[in-house]
């Protein structure tokens, strides 16, 4: 959900962007402050994160996004963008990833967030990768359904139908266009996917993709008040790490663009499947091993990433 909202920002660009835009961003500290750090790899290496918030919700708007009462934080999407010499690589980690976070064992990755905010989920990727994470971006639920709206929806296209009840998705095969609550519940849809967390991580990498597409279209571009709607909404919400800055953040964007437009790399850290059931934890989803230490020593050296063993 984070690089919906970032792609919004990159395509206007400009000196009104810097001055205009810079003095909205909000931050957040999210890097650093324990001993052990991964050492600074080549490149740079953003952790983008969608959180499950429900604090800035209504009742009402709780049942129309159908994202229920519960007050717990998880992260709903995380994903690692590397900016290097062979162009921009993203990696999905899926939420359901088994992997231990510090002072409260081997859990799911998503928990991090809810055990310890920003700085404990950051924690938790750099221990988990080996990467160095050097920037920090994040948005909610309500965030994502604003930017969406404010684009006047996005178009997706679907090979079959898709339908979840825990999500609010009831949409036919082929090409549809959705408004933000309906694009909330077509990415996290996941129950009824045969893939479960990994169909999830393709649908987010396919809305922005169409994010993206709307973001560029002239009627958005050509139109000052539009654009600027969409930028307002935007940076209302996004939050970023203490030293992001506005050059930072289209410097990131442009890889994202690059991404969504078909260039560079869009990949999911390698699983094993099925999920593994673990007691007290659920059905989680274990990484391969080698395939998983290959690529992030691949971005880590920002080399060219192994194609085996990615999707």
């Amino acid at each position: 959900m984070t690089l919906l909202v970032l792609v919004a920002l990159v395509v206007a660009g400009g000196a009104w962007l810097y001055v205009s835009a810079g003095r909205q961003l909000q931050h957040v500290d999210a890097l650093g402050g324990y001993a052990g750090r991964p050492p600074a790899g080549k490149g740079t290496n953003w952790l983008l994160v969608g959180t499950d918030s429900r604090t800035a919700l209504t009742p009402q708007q709780r049942a129309e996004l159908h994202v229920g009462n519960n007050q717990v934080q998880n992260t709903d999407t995380i994903m690692v963008l590397h900016s290097g010499e062979h162009g921009p690589t993203l990696v999905s980690l899926p939420r359901d990833s088994y992997v231990p976070i510090p002072g409260h064992g081997s859990r799911k990755i998503n928990e991090a967030y809810a055990d310890g905010g920003p700085k404990l989920l950051t924690r938790t990727v750099e221990q988990a990768t080996g990467l160095r994470i050097d920037r920090y971006a994040e948005v909610n639920f309500l965030g994502f359904v604003q930017v969406v709206d404010a684009l006047d929806g996005v178009r997706l296209c679907l090979d079959a139908p898709l339908k979840d009840e825990k999500s609010g998705a009831d949409f036919p095969a082929g090409c549809q266009r959705m408004n933000g609550a309906e694009a909330l519940a077509f990415v996290r849809a996941r129950y009824t996917d045969p893939d479960g967390d990994l169909g999830r991580v393709k649908r987010q990498r396919q809305l922005l993709g169409a994010v993206a597409d709307e973001m560029a279209a002239p009627s958005v571009l050509l139109d000052p008040d539009r654009l600027r709607r969409v930028l307002d909404t935007s940076l209302a919400a996004l939050v970023v790490d203490d030293g992001a800055d506005m050059a930072r953040l289209l410097d990131m964007g442009w890889s994202m663009k690059q991404i969504a437009g078909g260039g560079g790399t869009a990949t999911t850290v390698p699983v094993n499947r099925p999920g593994v059931m673990v007691s007290g934890v659920g059905s989680v989803l274990q990484w391969k091993e080698n395939g998983a230490r290959e690529l992030f020593e691949a971005l880590r050296h920002d080399d060219r990433i192994p194609t085996s063993g990615t999707k």
